[in-house]
């Protein structure tokens, strides 16, 4: 295992010190963000940003708990993983951030997971409310 991508590093920071519009500006453009929450992916900056700014609203008491990262593969894309534990109202989420980052330093994947479905359904009532 490597050290974390300066990347993932930035992000981390950014979310723990609840800036999600610097953490939105280290996505690429074109970045495909997959919801745990909903069936569609997201496409580009612009769609993920505002799902960014949510979170920080609905997660409470979040903090990271890990974080694991890979060396860049052949085409100079490597990996991060930060897992993290919060709550949504009365109910303990854990899950996890997965990041792709290419070569230029911008995450061009964001994966993320949630448990347990209890705390993943009340994420979606939050967030579906915070969207509409």
């Amino acid at each position: 295992m490597s050290d974390l991508h300066p990347t993932a590093q930035a992000f981390r920071e950014c979310v723990e010190r609840g800036d999600h519009a610097a953490a939105a500006q280290l996505l690429a453009e074109d970045v495909t963000f997959n919801s745990p929450i909903v069936h569609r992916t997201y496409l580009g900056r612009d769609s993920v940003a505002p799902v960014l700014a949510g979170v920080v609203a609905v997660f409470e008491d979040f903090r990271y708990t890990a974080q694991y990262a890979s060396a860049p593969d052949g085409d100079g894309v490597a990996g991060a993983v930060l897992a993290f534990s919060c709550r949504v109202g009365d109910r303990n989420l854990d899950g996890v951030d997965i990041f792709r980052i290419d070569a230029d330093g911008e995450v061009v994947e964001f994966t993320v997971m949630v448990r347990p479905y209890s705390a993943a359904t009340a994420l979606r009532e939050r967030m579906a409310a915070l969207l509409a």
